[in-house]
């Protein structure tokens, strides 16, 4: 469970409906900027395109340095709320923390440190006028070979377990309609595919090309253990995706292959016996397809018993989203 040990506004902001605020959610982790200087660039990004904004930056653990200039930041500007978690949970979960005190009916979410051009917020939030979430391509990209090769090899596999195309979603900048953050629980690590999961849901995702920043350059070098949890991650956004609420055909299809394979290889050593005479004994085959078929079977059951939870809560269960209803017989009161 999430405990909010802090949650403190210099005053209150003028009141506004919901409709015409922009919440601003910044999720402070390990990676940190100059943020009273950020947050004066996300600000003159956000006047500049005439926006009424609330801030709500969620300190992700304690960070003394990240909260000395969060205090300064309560002290100057009256449309900033600091919260601070009790330990490190992640950015999925300060992400979430923010939206859910949040109150505005869009959302801009932003990172802790220079990823675009501020100048270019107000073209994300353009994006929501012709979709549920805009997301911030940053376009012309530098950066190294390697960075380049990586991040393209990342999306063109994220594109052939999902069939969806994205080009940048590394980037923090994106906005998005409330109706998506209600609609939508993201854990883990899987704040990086929310435009995944909303298109999955039938939301409308756009990108938009915005400027880089000249600061935003990777500073240090990633683990094999970052790559392997990126792959795991790609992995569980396939099932997400694709075996939600049919989890038959994915462990019935695995399994189905795996006890064909290994009923194959033991008819053929059973044939070989009866009719040829060769003996069984001291054959390592006659384990492995043993063990083919029972672990075939094991997975197929395995897809049998998701199948018999999901038609159990599958009534709390939605993967649609209704984006209009139209009739001429008022409803009923």
């Amino acid at each position: 469970m999430v405990r909010v040990v802090q949650m403190t506004t210099l005053k209150a902001v003028p009141s506004r409906t919901s409709d015409e605020i922009v919440s601003v959610v910044v999720p402070v982790g390990s990676r940190v900027d100059d943020l009273v200087s950020l947050h004066r660039d996300y600000r003159r990004g956000l006047d500049d395109a005439g926006v009424i904004a609330e801030f709500f930056y969620i300190l992700d653990g304690p960070n003394e340095a990240a909260r000395e200039q969060l205090e300064t930041l309560l002290s100057s500007d009256p449309s900033v709320t600091v919260i601070e978690l009790a330990r490190k949970f992640g950015e999925s979960t300060a992400l979430s923390v923010g939206i859910e005190h949040s109150r505005g009916s869009r959302i801009l979410t932003l990172p802790a440190y220079c990823q675009i051009e501020a100048v270019a917020i107000g073209r994300i939030l353009q994006g929501l006028s012709s979709s549920d979430m805009s997301l911030a391509k940053r376009w012309p990209r530098r950066g190294s070979w390697l960075e380049h090769f990586r991040r393209r090899i990342f999306h063109k596999l994220l594109h052939w377990v999902t069939s969806l195309s994205f080009d940048d979603l590394g980037c923090g900048a994106r906005a998005f309609r409330r109706q998506v953050a209600q609609e939508i629980s993201i854990y883990g690590d899987q704040h990086r595919f929310l435009p995944v999961l909303a298109a999955k849901r039938g939301f409308k995702v756009v990108q938009v090309e915005v400027p880089q920043s000249p600061q935003d350059l990777f500073r240090g070098r990633y683990k094999l253990k970052e790559y392997l949890h990126r792959i795991l991650d790609i992995f569980t956004v396939f099932f997400l995706v694709r075996f939600t609420k049919k989890p038959l055909r994915f462990f019935g299809t695995l399994g189905s292959i795996v006890f064909l394979t290994g009923s194959v290889i033991l008819g053929w050593l059973v044939a070989q016996r009866l009719f040829l005479g060769v003996g069984l004994a001291d054959r390592p085959a006659m384990l492995l397809s043993s063990l083919f078929v029972v672990l075939g079977i094991q997975i197929f059951a395995l897809g049998l018993i998701g199948e018999l939870i999901i038609f159990t809560h599958a009534r709390q269960i939605k993967e649609y989203t209704i984006e209009r209803i139209s009739s001429q017989v008022e409803p009923p009161k």
